[in-house]
């Protein structure tokens, strides 16, 4: 989907409400991540990227943009923050605050509130203006300059007057090449935005997101890791290498750690396919022969690697290699 697939329509829906003063662009449209159950902390090893985050997000008139390429970790980043706070491990000024992601895409039309049309950003905007305890999540945020360049909707302009105040709060995520194409010449975005350029994280880094991932595993697939945590580490490194920059397929475009997290929650999916409660060596092997974020050579090179370095786990399973 490109980045104006959204705004294509010449025509904005109204969307039918009950007419009341009740209704809520959040409640309706937005999910309340700080309510969200984190079984482990989404953004191991993101300390410096989340205070740096914090530190804008104190600041009385400056809203955060998260850049970086797809598949580092944005969305983590931010969940992270949200996990400092339901831990109350944020400064005083945000232990009360909610984080809630709502997409672009949901603010287009118009709604029937007291029998009068009003576009839904500006019921947002009414919403949450002045609210010191709320900050909007916005993924794909280039889609707000898109859609006010093409005159969809102004969001920017819509926008300015809370922004310019700091009474609204926003944090912002976006590809690199999508922030360099839609974001870097747009001056009142950048007066408003200050910009977080987020790495991906390198191998030692990686391993440790994915042994502190197991949990959150764990409880989504009800399948269990039943081995030592320094077998743990040892699968997590034979992954993560496996994925590394030039052994990925060009086209896919994943980065650490979603690609090797992907790879690891594969072994989970394959136990589960087999009704196992427990992830098997079995297991692991179908996910990494199977693997089709790297190149078919780099997976049979890997197959031997596995058979060589797991081989007495291997053979007390009698885990049958073709």
């Amino acid at each position: 989907m490109s980045s104006n697939d959204f705004f294509d329509d010449d025509i904005i829906p109204v969307v039918n409400e009950r007419e009341n003063n009740e209704f809520s662009i959040l409640n309706r449209y937005a999910e309340n991540l700080t309510k969200k159950e984190y079984v482990t902390n989404p953004a191991i090893a993101r300390d410096d990227e989340i205070n740096k985050m914090i530190l804008i997000l104190l600041s009385p008139e400056k809203s955060v943009v998260l850049t970086g390429k797809a598949g580092i970790g944005k969305t983590s980043i931010v969940e992270g923050l949200n996990y400092r706070i339901q831990r109350k491990n944020v400064p005083n000024a945000l232990l009360n605050c909610n984080i809630y992601k709502i997409n672009t895409s949901s603010l287009l039309g118009s709604i029937q509130k007291e029998g009068i049309e009003e576009a839904k950003l500006q019921v947002l905007i009414n919403e949450i203006e002045g609210k010191k305890d709320i900050i909007l999540f916005i993924d794909e945020i280039h889609t707000l300059v898109t859609a006010s360049r093409n005159g969809s909707v102004d969001f920017l302009n819509m926008l300015k007057p809370g922004l310019d105040r700091g009474d609204i709060k926003i944090i912002g995520a976006t590809t690199t090449k999508e922030y360099e194409e839609y974001l870097l010449k747009d001056k009142a975005f950048l007066r408003r935005f200050e910009r977080i350029d987020i790495a991906e994280p390198d191998m030692d880094t990686t391993v440790k997101i994915l042994t502190g991932s197991i949990k959150k595993i764990e409880k989504s697939t009800n399948v269990r890791w039943p081995y030592s945590s320094f077998v743990l580490e040892e699968v997590c490194k034979f992954i993560v290498n496996m994925t590394s920059e030039y052994k990925r397929v060009y086209e896919n475009g994943s980065r650490y750690p979603d690609v090797s997290l992907a790879l690891l929650s594969k072994c989970f999916t394959y136990a589960k396919f087999e009704n196992s409660d427990k992830v098997t060596f079995k297991h692991i092997y179908d996910a990494i022969r199977n693997c089709t974020s790297v190149y078919p050579d780099v997976v049979k090179k890997e197959i031997v690697a596995f058979k060589e370095s797991f081989k007495e786990y291997l053979e007390n399973e009698k885990v049958e290699i073709n």
